[in-house]
């Protein structure tokens, strides 16, 4: 009797058993692949499908949780991890493939609709199909919750339905319509290797350190501070070999320059040019261990990773290193970007700061900064928690349209993504520790979608079968048409019109349908990162807009 009632019965440990096995059982299965491609955790949703069909399912109460916890742990990891490079992408291309991912986005739910109406399917399964089709969890679970809200808390299974029937071709959709774009316009990946640079060489290039000779005599005289007054560009002076003796010194703001000294810079490919003009030559001939050794010790070059909780949020500048330590700072490396250590600059926990001087000093500094990798692997929980419930206090923040007869909400989604990237860029500045390790939010983001799935799955399966047998296999032909369609447009529209790397663009296609297996894919073949940042460039958007479209779907059938 007792093992009957735990898996056919109710109660906590009944749905505790029912979510792990579906999970463990589905990640078991994610195994399989098929050409190459695996569903991923989406087996989880069909072995929860299975389980429902044959009546082990959950209470309604006990699903919704489970779902909606899951939905949100999942989409704020995701919002933490790609949020402290979302808005510098702006200022790198970002506003074009943004618009780019909008308009498959856009094209895409103007097809499901069209389809809609020419086919009299039910609107609330076509956007089942919609998200299937394009394998966007998240745009679900706002749909639905969007009709549990309009309907007293009922749950309506097609979405579910839909979304499972048309998964698995969607994924091989949006992955086939990369492969067509390579195939019409003949792409060469060397030649597309080359042409990407050729764009892009400014962004790709990182900091330089040059040898700079003084020869303009209107800088005689004056101080580090000036030059940098004069020039108006970000650079870091560390070190300063005088032309009478050929002694170094490290530099500070008030070290003054006089003409035929050599000064060792960190500075930003783009503004080289002009600091050269400024100063005097570069010196390429200089050797490094020239600029290792002052006039009695030893100066040395460490990097040392941001770990003390106290320097989370401080400026740069306020530490004074150069005047308490008789350090310099060169360069800050945060989320694989390098950073000139201006003064302004506001640290996080987990940067890494390259330090010259001193052996002696060096080693004073570590107190201080910390440099305890260990440190980094604590959870930082109160962060968050306090995010989440702060995602859901926004995404239930009612945003009325005049033409909608109900009010439109950010959602359980929406919400805690809005919040996260904001949180991940200005947490530091509150001294809000927002830094998570890669492994601790991959872990986080995979229990969150295992959640979801699992919930979604045994909560689908009643009426599953009858629904494929019944007309449902079209669905698989409408989800294959919402994906494709869209992404084959948009993708000519991007190389012929915008002249997008082709590598760029299958990363964009991947992230505005938000699907993992596009961008492994998409990997695969350009041997490099240009998908990778393509995709994370474009998927707090595309994620925000996926979610809001659901919500105006579901209305659009009130």
């Amino acid at each position: 009797m007792w093992f009957y009632n735990l898996f056919l019965g109710s109660g906590v440990a009944h749905s505790i058993i029912l979510v792990a096995l579906a999970i463990a059982l589905g990640l078991l299965l994610s195994r399989i692949k098929i050409a190459g491609i695996s569903l991923g955790v989406t087996w989880i949703l069909f072995v929860g499908i299975i389980a429902s069909h044959f009546g082990l399912v959950l209470d309604s109460e006990t699903s919704h949780f489970v779902k909606e916890f899951g939905l949100i742990l999942f989409i704020y990891s995701i919002g933490i991890q790609v949020g402290p490079g979302f808005f510098s992408s702006f200022r790198k291309g970002g506003v074009t493939l943004n618009l780019l991912a909008s308009g498959i986005i856009l094209l895409g739910s103007v097809t499901a609709y069209a389809i809609h109406l020419i086919t009299d399917t039910d609107l609330n399964a076509m956007i089942g199909v919609l998200y299937g089709a394009v394998t966007n969890t998240p745009g679900l679970g706002a749909a639905q919750q969007t009709y549990s809200d309009m309907h007293d808390g009922a749950v309506n299974s097609v979405f579910a339905q839909g979304y499972a029937v048309a998964y698995p071709l969607g994924v091989i959709g949006i992955i086939l319509s990369i492969v067509l774009l390579k195939i019409i316009f003949r792409i060469d990946f060397g030649r597309e290797q080359k042409l990407y640079m050729a764009n892009n060489r400014k962004d790709a290039e990182q900091l330089k350190a040059v040898t700079i000779e003084v020869c303009n005599e209107g800088i005689e005289g004056k101080s580090i501070s000036d030059v940098l007054n004069i020039s108006g560009r970000n650079i870091v002076a560390t070190r300063i070999m005088h032309s009478e003796n050929e002694s170094v010194e490290l530099v500070n703001n008030q070290t003054r320059l006089h003409v035929g000294d050599r000064i060792f810079l960190v500075v930003a490919p783009r503004d080289l040019e002009a600091l050269t003009a400024l100063l005097g030559r570069r010196i390429d001939e200089m050797d490094q261990k020239q600029w290792d050794k002052t006039e009695h010790n030893e100066l040395v070059s460490e990097r040392l990773v941001v770990t003390n909780p106290k320097l989370n949020g401080r400026r740069l500048g306020d530490l004074k290193l150069r005047q308490t330590f008789n350090i310099t700072i060169t360069r800050v490396r945060r989320a694989g970007t390098e950073l000139i250590a201006q003064p302004s600059l506001i640290l996080q926990l987990g940067d890494r700061l390259t330090i010259v001087g001193d052996k002696n000093d060096v080693q004073k500094l570590h107190s201080l900064i910390g440099d305890s990798v260990k440190r980094l692997d604590e959870p930082q929980l109160f962060a968050t928690f306090i995010g989440i419930a702060l995602g859901v206090l926004l995404g239930s923040i009612p945003i009325f349209f005049p033409a909608m007869p109900v009010p439109v909400k950010l959602g359980l989604a929406g919400g805690p993504l809005i919040v996260s990237i904001i949180l991940s860029n200005i947490g530091p500045r509150f001294h809000l520790i927002t830094y998570t390790t890669a492994s601790a939010n991959l872990l986080m983001r995979q229990i969150g979608i295992c959640m979801f799935m699992a919930a979604v799955g045994l909560g689908a399966g009643v009426g599953f079968v009858d629904t494929v047998m019944n007309g449902g296999y079209w669905w698989v032909l409408y989800g294959f048409i919402i994906t494709f369609l869209p992404c084959i447009v948009v993708g000519i529209l991007a190389r012929v019109v915008f002249k997008k790397s082709y590598f760029t663009i299958a990363g964009m296609i991947s992230g505005a349908t938000t699907d993992p297996p596009a961008l492994a894919y998409s990997n695969s073949i350009s041997g490099n990162d240009q998908a990778s940042i393509a995709y994370s460039t474009v998927y707090p958007l595309s994620m925000f807009l996926r979610v809001l479209m659901a919500q105006l779907l579901v209305l659009c059938g009130l």
